[in-house]
């Protein structure tokens, strides 16, 4: 299992930015794909970008394209979600989740196993 930690939520005005980081222990990081997801308050659980573990592929939600930004620091065991231009709609709790990569340099949007806390993001108009 690795463990993961993250970190960068609060309060924003709309228009605003917020950077969130997520950082991973007890295993090789770069050996997993990552991802960010979020959930709002009665909505399911939506990914919002994933990454390869090489770093140079990327998804995004249509939600969030051109405004969001995923990229990871295999060095520092970290990956990141640059939010910029945030909008009330993006306020929810972040969830950053690792899978192993086996290798693949690909990343998924579906069947991440391992999870954080989760950090709260709130965007006022």
């Amino acid at each position: 299992q690795v463990q993961l930690v993250e970190s960068g939520g609060g309060l924003v005005q709309a228009g605003g930015s917020l950077r969130l980081s997520c950082t991973a222990s007890g295993r090789t990081f770069s050996n997993y794909a990552m991802g960010w997801f979020r959930q709002a308050p009665g909505k399911e659980r939506e990914i919002v970008a994933a990454i390869s573990w090489r770093g140079d592929r990327t998804y995004y939600a249509d939600s969030v394209k051109g405004r969001f930004t995923i990229s990871r620091d295999n060095a520092k065991n970290t990956v990141y979600l640059q939010m910029n231009s945030l909008e009330p709609v993006d306020t929810a709790v972040y969830y950053c989740a690792a899978r192993f990569a086996y290798g693949a340099n690909r990343y998924y949007t579906s069947g991440y196993d391992n999870w954080g806390q989760g950090t709260q993001v709130t965007v006022s108009s």
